[in-house]
């Protein structure tokens, strides 16, 4: 067992800093030490129980760090390699065989189960208590985390590491939103409803397809701002404009090729589809509530158009994050501009300066550990 901290959600709406005791690794598992770890919308939504998650548990999917110890069968990791986490995935089902490991069979079970496959626990508290842990293949709201050797992306040892997190959750699912699946031509346009961390990561991924129309939706004004900085050729303030007259007016009626929905909000993703111009594409990103439905127009597919789901940004984390690093370097994804740092024992005020907008990405640091 190693000794470890972290930050525990024992009833809705609050993290606990607490020591913990995590399993050592055992066939196909890493340990990380973790350096930094990313808040996510998604997690504010475990948290609270809107996305059902056994508690106690321990949150956090956008983990980087350093691996300490591997277990039986691990061949591309060793200790003191620098990893950024991922979700998990089987490996061996139709989908991941076909490189689409987002919808893996097993998805629910690897990501949301709270145990190993074997029902196994990974962590207990001080009273011996299993938690539920690994939570998106991670659970990195932690000195450390237990995760599989498939899910750990081996980085380059010269980046700043406690930066990286993100790259494995909504920078990837932004920007793969829009270069894997929506895959724009250049010169065409796209439509960003959301702009924070997924919205801003999709439009400086537009920019980098050569979308010559990029449009930015959202409600706060700080932070159309920095989507017209990134990127963004058009930016509408909902506070005080229709966002689909001004979409159209910037279209000359015709609406655009393709719309991204980053809220999860029902309304939100009828006016992303509503934007698109015939045969137009929506991919739909926002984590909605359990009970959300939307309602859309019929006729207007007869159009042509499409709406589809896009999961982790039909990303291959083992390629793609490799990809966003590049892009990072030579100074197109400059995602670092998003971030800003509390500690581990900070988690609560980091998650509330995101919900009231201040913060964009949070990434906390647990404390060193020897």
């Amino acid at each position: 067992m190693r000794a470890a901290t972290a930050a525990v959600v024992r009833r809705p709406g609050a993290f606990e800093l607490e020591p913990i005791e995590i399993d050592a690794p055992r066939e196909h598992e890493v340990l990380v030490r973790i350096v930094g770890c990313g808040l996510c919308h998604t997690d504010l939504s475990a948290r609270d129980q809107d996305l059902p998650f056994k508690l106690p548990a321990i949150l956090g999917h956008e983990g980087s760090g350093i691996v300490e110890q591997v277990g039986a069968g691990v061949t591309r990791l060793r200790p003191g390699d620098a990893v950024v986490l991922s979700y998990a995935y089987c490996g061996d089902c139709e989908y991941c065989q076909d490189d689409r490991m987002a919808y893996c069979t097993r998805n629910a079970r690897l990501n949301f189960g709270g145990v190993r496959v074997d029902g196994s626990a990974l962590a207990r508290d001080r009273q011996g208590q299993p938690l539920s842990a690994r939570f998106i293949g991670q659970s990195a709201f932690a000195t450390h985390a237990l995760v599989l050797e498939s899910n750990a992306v081996r980085v380059p040892t010269d980046v700043p590491l406690e930066l990286m997190g993100p790259l494995g959750c909504s920078m990837q699912t932004g920007a793969g939103a829009v270069i894997n699946a929506l895959k724009p031509s250049r010169g065409e346009s796209i439509a960003i409803f959301g702009a924070g961390s997924v919205g801003l990561s999709a439009i400086m991924a537009a920019r980098i397809a050569g979308c010559a129309t990029i449009i930015a939706i959202d409600k706060n004004a700080g932070r159309l701002g920095i989507a017209a900085e990134l990127g963004a050729t058009l930016t509408i303030n909902t506070q005080v404009e229709d966002a689909l007259a001004a979409i159209r007016a910037a279209t000359k009626g015709r609406g655009v090729h393709y719309s991204v929905e980053c809220t999860g909000v029902p309304a939100v993703l009828r006016q992303a589809v509503d934007s698109l111009r015939a045969c137009g594409v929506c991919a739909s990103l926002g984590v909605a509530g359990h009970q959300a439905e939307v309602q859309l127009h019929m006729n207007g597919f007869l159009f042509g158009k499409t709406l589809r789901g896009v999961t982790e940004g039909d990303s291959v984390p083992q390629r793609f994050i490799p990809q966003l690093i590049d892009w990072w370097r030579d100074g197109t994804f400059p995602f670092d501009r998003l971030v800003s740092y509390f500690s581990l024992a900070q988690l609560n005020e980091a998650a509330a300066a995101c919900a009231s907008g201040l913060a964009i990405k949070a990434i906390v640091q647990p404390p060193h550990t020897g």
